[in-house]
């Protein structure tokens, strides 16, 4: 049986604390669909394939353009010594017209119930470097809406950040919409980013609705990005030069 994809007509809020202040929300696309199963598509977007909205698996589960996709995530999993999902789904931006920039996907791993048991939260930087972070509870119990999922950084995101810090991170995934929390904190400050958005059956007309109120995709997504890196080197925040990245491409 095919699966239905999901469209985010969401936001995204960042906001830096410490002794440099800044603070950005914008809309943003998200895609969410199962990532093993057929899927039924509109006519404007399409799976491995050329469309105006599109996933490919070779975007994710490994680096970037020659990922494996789902599986990746079960070997990743069983690596780990974590229990194999039944489902898996992606939550990601979509190409726009062949186009891709994915600051953050995430691989949301669920058991028979259906429950969430499992994320991985696939993190790209503008340099083209990639690492996951694997999120789950420490008593591998189900990751409910108010629980708190802790991970350590290792991977460089942003010249304005040390590479140093923790991300505690926040999951609600309801069928009517998702809010997704990630808040970073160092010694002197940190940003708190949130995702959130209504959760709709993809259509051509969402597509299309996307496309007017948000022209060019993740192209606009690596703009605005560079546009608040030049407000924050103007504020004078401390610049960082990018390290190497981690050699181990997961971690907790």
């Amino acid at each position: 049986m095919s699966a239905r994809v999901d469209h985010i007509r969401g936001s995204t809020f960042h906001g830096r604390r410490g002794g440099t202040r800044n603070a950005f929300r914008y809309g943003i696309d998200y895609v969410l669909c199962d990532a093993e199963k057929p899927l039924r598509t509109p006519a404007l977007f399409s799976r491995n394939g050329r469309n105006l909205f599109s996933l490919r698996d070779r975007d994710f589960g490994g680096p970037p353009g020659e990922g494996s996709g789902p599986e990746w995530v079960r070997r990743t999993l069983s690596d780990h010594g974590l229990e194999a999902p039944v489902r898996i789904e992606l939550l990601a931006q979509p190409r726009v017209l062949g186009h891709l920039f994915n600051p953050v996907s995430f691989w949301l791993c669920r058991d028979e119930a259906g429950a969430l048991r499992t994320v991985i939260a696939e993190v790209t930087n503008t340099f083209g470097d990639r690492h996951s972070y694997l999120c789950h509870r420490e008593d591998r119990g189900v990751i409910g809406p108010t629980d708190r999922v802790r991970a350590t950084k290792i991977f460089h995101v942003s010249p304005f950040q040390p590479v140093e810090g923790e991300y505690t991170f926040r999951f609600r995934i309801d069928p009517g919409e998702i809010d997704i929390v990630i808040d970073y904190r160092t010694g002197d400050g940190g940003v708190v980013a949130t995702l959130t958005g209504a959760r709709v059956p993809m259509t051509n007309r969402t597509i299309l609705g996307a496309c007017l109120r948000r022209p060019f995709g993740s192209r606009r997504v690596l703009a605005l990005i560079h546009w608040q890196a030049l407000r924050l080197w103007w504020k004078r925040a401390p610049y960082r030069p990018r390290p190497e990245p981690p050699a181990q491409d997961v971690s907790r």
